[in-house]
């Protein structure tokens, strides 16, 4: 079984390597060349998924005293395929920055700060988000147990 997932392994560095050499080439094509190469990179991801399911099913497979080995690889793997991922998506959005700096003019800095700037903030309304809703939550359990502690029949927040 440890052969199989060696192999899948070796698949796997060859894809991600043809993969990773095609994304640097995206943002410098343009045209039907540009299109073919980025549904070839789709295209090649989407076998790196299936390979990594392939791997998560061998890894099941493998007895538990050699399993936590096996899984600590498919982890790295698959936090790479997430960099792979991440890497396809901003050389296409580079080539993008490029044609739209072309028609509104070459303000490149100010973008890339304006783009960063949006990132930052972005993330931190997620953040925020996130705790809000674990606050929320927490506030209506120990509303509701406290509520169900005097024999109420409703919680606080109801109020």
């Amino acid at each position: 079984m440890s052969s199989d997932f060696e192999a899948y392994e070796q698949d796997f560095g060859t894809i991600t390597a043809e993969i990773t050499n095609k994304i640097g080439r995206i943002p410098k094509l343009s045209g039907e060349e540009k299109t073919q190469l980025v549904l070839n990179v789709d295209k090649q991801l989407e076998e790196v998924r299936e390979l990594l399911e392939q791997m998560d099913l061998e890894v099941r497979e493998i007895p538990i005293q050699s399993r936590a080995m096996y899984n600590s690889r498919l982890k790295s793997y698959k936090q790479e395929m997430e960099k792979l991922e991440k890497d396809f998506k901003r050389s296409r959005i580079a080539y993008s920055d490029e044609v739209r700096n072309e028609l509104l003019g070459d303000d490149a800095s100010s973008s890339e700060s304006q783009r960063a700037h949006l990132l930052d903030n972005t993330e931190k309304l997620e953040r925020s988000s996130r705790r809000l809703e674990a606050g929320y939550q927490i506030a209506v359990e120990t509303g509701w147990k406290e509520g169900s502690r005097w024999g109420k029949k409703t919680s606080f927040l109801d109020a």
